[in-house]
């Protein structure tokens, strides 16, 4: 079995975000967030309730887990950031 990898894990508060950051080049055809296909956010869930179960369950300061997603690209050298909260 493979290693599943998350690319940020940030907290506000209660919530505990698992965020996806998918990145494209200035020549790609598609937004990052064409290319969060529906194994790909299932690798990332099943990732994130893993985290949960062996971090998070028992925190009573954490209240919930959510699966946010990053669009990254570049314009004339500027990254530009699309965020989706709660995205999947």
């Amino acid at each position: 079995m493979g290693r599943d990898e998350l690319d940020i894990v940030a907290r506000k508060g209660p919530v505990v975000a698992v965020v996806e950051v998918r990145l494209r080049g200035p020549r790609a055809l598609t937004r990052g967030f064409g290319s969060l296909d529906t194994k790909k956010r299932l690798r990332v869930r099943r990732a994130g309730e893993r985290l949960w179960q062996r971090r998070y369950k028992n925190d009573p300061s954490v209240e919930r887990l959510r699966f946010d997603a990053a669009s990254v690209r570049f314009v004339d050298g500027q990254a530009v950031i699309e965020y989706a909260v709660a995205a999947f």
